[in-house]
């Protein structure tokens, strides 16, 4: 088969992989930036904007493309997979519809409320800066000030940890408002969650979903969970498909939420296909549902699917054949690291154009993986963008191990002006969440 990815980050650099491992299929690509990691293993690549759909269209027809695999979350939104389904190819990716699961919070927690599932938290939508400042008094100021659509995983702000006073939720909020931050000028005040954030990422056939492995991101640019939000700078998974602080319990319930909500898509007439993920804070009070997203997560699908023995393409045929149920998901018992390497300024301004040296020879001989993300490749070296440049993910038999390869991969990248978060999957961090989250259960 002929199978076409969309998107030129890590995480479509980890979906080519995936797709490459599997048998008999030929890799296409069109992705916005030149992924050198991706074009290595592919047929044929084609550097246009993912929200292109002309292009996407004649790329997939000039090369006769019997799939289509979408990465990001930005050509759902544009309605990519409903276009090329009336074009007659195959996508296992979410309709514009099904897709707004992600793309419209207020028609997400709108959907919540309808089919009455578990997990919710209190959430009003707002255009007038005034009547969305009184709904925060009512919650006592323990909120989170979202905009209604995609922001790149940057656009939440929390009270404590991003804005203290009524008058910093209130500018932040006019901001929102006067700049249409997610493309609408309107507000999503939310309850706070007391907790610890987990990713469940799931394969969905708009009928049943497979749950994978949790993850934890870390969205915090800074050592000890300081400083501005990002895209998130690493994460980690745990070999028994848990996390510390997270119980089998916890993790059926999130499960079944997510089920929920296919279940729901399905009974308004948007059936989901493709890779979902749910974004949830275990709280007292179990699992809280902070956001649900129609694609893979980055960097969390970095840590999930290479540990998939699974051939991809037969789970992605199953999605659309909605036959999930009989497949059973064959997982590498294994923890997994994953640190992203980031531009200097990251999160601020970064440092665009800049040299790094990337010893791939060296990094297998680790026992890491690469993942290219967003780059610039020039010559025979590559250089920095704005966003994220490349992650380094260690696997091994527990977290501890599983960093330690991570951090020998991450010495085979040399830069003088690149920022990797080196906490992450360290003992200290974990067990800090923890404790954390004993505390919050009165354990």
């Amino acid at each position: 088969m002929n199978i076409l990815v969309i998107g030129g980050g890590a995480r479509e650099h980890a979906i080519c992989k995936a797709v490459y491992r599997s048998k008999n299929n030929k890799l296409f690509c069109l992705m916005s930036n030149k992924n050198p990691g991706i074009e290595k293993i592919c047929e044929v690549v084609s550097i246009n904007k993912e929200t292109d759909t002309n292009a996407v269209v004649y790329f997939a027809e000039k090369h006769d493309i019997d799939m289509a695999l979408i990465g990001p979350e930005a050509p759902l939104q544009k309605g990519l997979s409903d276009i090329l389904i009336k074009k007659g190819f195959s996508v296992c990716a979410p309709s514009k519809d099904a897709a707004r699961i992600e793309t419209d919070k207020e028609w997400m927690r709108n959907l919540l409320k309808k089919h009455k599932i578990n997990g919710q938290l209190i959430t009003e939508c707002f255009i007038d800066s005034k009547k969305a400042i009184r709904f925060i008094e009512e919650l006592h100021g323990d909120v989170a000030i979202k905009p209604i659509g995609l922001t790149g995983g940057k656009g939440v702000k929390v009270s404590g940890d991003h804005f203290n006073t009524m008058d910093e939720a209130e500018e932040y909020i006019q901001e929102i408002l006067q700049n249409e931050i997610g493309g609408q000028a309107k507000v999503l005040i939310e309850e706070k969650a007391i907790g610890e954030e987990f990713t469940l990422q799931a394969f969905s056939d708009g009928i049943i979903i497979l749950p994978l492995p949790l993850v934890q991101d870390h969205k915090r640019l800074k050592p000890g969970d300081e400083g501005p939000n990002t895209g998130g700078m690493g994460s980690y998974s745990s070999k028994d498909g848990l996390l510390p602080f997270v119980k089998k319990s916890d993790y059926e319930q999130s499960a079944l939420i997510l089920q929920h909500i296919v279940e729901a898509l399905n009974k308004e007439n948007c059936p989901y296909i493709g890779p979902i993920y749910g974004q949830f804070m275990l709280t007292n009070d179990g699992p809280k549902i902070i956001e649900i997203n129609a694609r893979f997560g980055d960097p969390e699908a970095m840590n999930v699917l290479p540990l998939i023995n699974n051939d991809y393409i037969t789970l992605c045929k199953s999605m659309l054949d909605k036959s999930l149920h009989q497949q059973k998901l064959d997982i590498k018992k294994l923890a997994t690291v994953c640190k992203y390497i980031v531009p200097e300024g990251y999160g601020v301004k970064s440092m665009i154009g800049e040299k790094i040296d990337v010893d791939e020879s060296l990094i297998e001989k680790s026992g890491s993986l690469l993942f290219y993300a967003s780059v610039n490749k020039k010559d025979d070296h590559i250089t920095t963008t704005s966003s994220r440049s490349l992650a380094i993910v260690g696997l091994a038999d527990n977290i501890s191990d599983a960093e330690k390869t991570c951090e020998e991969g991450l010495k085979a990248v040399k830069s003088d002006h690149i920022f990797i978060r080196h906490d992450i999957g360290r003992k200290a961090l974990i067990e800090k969440r923890v404790t954390h989250m004993k505390k919050i259960r009165g354990m």
